[in-house]
């Protein structure tokens, strides 16, 4: 009887461990992913992803990628801020939004979100499709037209082939960071 007792007894803390490590490990996995792709700057995420009709999973994978969240990051063509803005590029779209862009610096995080947001938010109503628009936001969109003209690279206004292996890395790389952000969000939500 006191075997069967402790077997028992044995059993029930095993399973215990197996539920608590099953949940601990979940959490964890949760933690990590957490710190690794980070959702900074959320008021200005949710501001600029309203006003231009972004998702927020998009501008999160767009700043991860580019700057990992550093609101000081310079590439060596010069592109700066957390959405790693050219420069030509950030005063074109202050222009078009009416935005002196002397009176703020291009690597101010929420200028630089705001502008870069409202780039995306310019190039996905010329491509209709986000990997095109995060190819046309690393190469341009000029080139971009360029591709889906040519049928070596485009079909039916999708890019088949990237010819600029930066691009095409690039572009894998936003899609993959989306795909983990939409995770993320979805569980705060919940």
């Amino acid at each position: 009887m006191k075997q069967a007792i402790k077997r028992s007894v044995a059993a029930i803390v095993l399973v215990a461990l197996a539920v608590a490590s099953g949940f601990g490990i979940q959490q964890l996995y949760y933690a990590i992913q957490n710190k690794n792709y980070p959702t900074a700057y959320s008021e200005y995420v949710d501001k600029y992803s309203e006003q231009y009709s972004v998702p927020k999973d998009v501008i999160y994978a767009v700043i991860k990628v580019e700057s990992n969240f550093r609101y000081d990051a310079e590439s060596y063509k010069k592109a700066r801020g957390l959405m790693q803005l050219m420069p030509g590029t950030y005063e074109w779209m202050c222009g078009r939004e009416k935005i002196d862009p002397g009176a703020y610096s291009i690597d101010d995080p929420e200028m630089n979100i705001r502008i870069g947001t409202c780039y995306l938010a310019y190039l996905y109503g010329e491509f209709e499709i986000w990997d095109t628009v995060f190819a046309a936001y690393n190469a341009g969109h000029g080139i971009v037209r360029q591709w889906l003209a040519d049928e070596q690279y485009g079909k039916d206004g999708h890019l088949i082939n990237i010819p600029y292996p930066e691009t095409s890395s690039f572009v894998k790389k936003v899609a993959d960071a989306r795909a983990v952000y939409e995770k993320i969000l979805k569980r705060s939500e919940k």
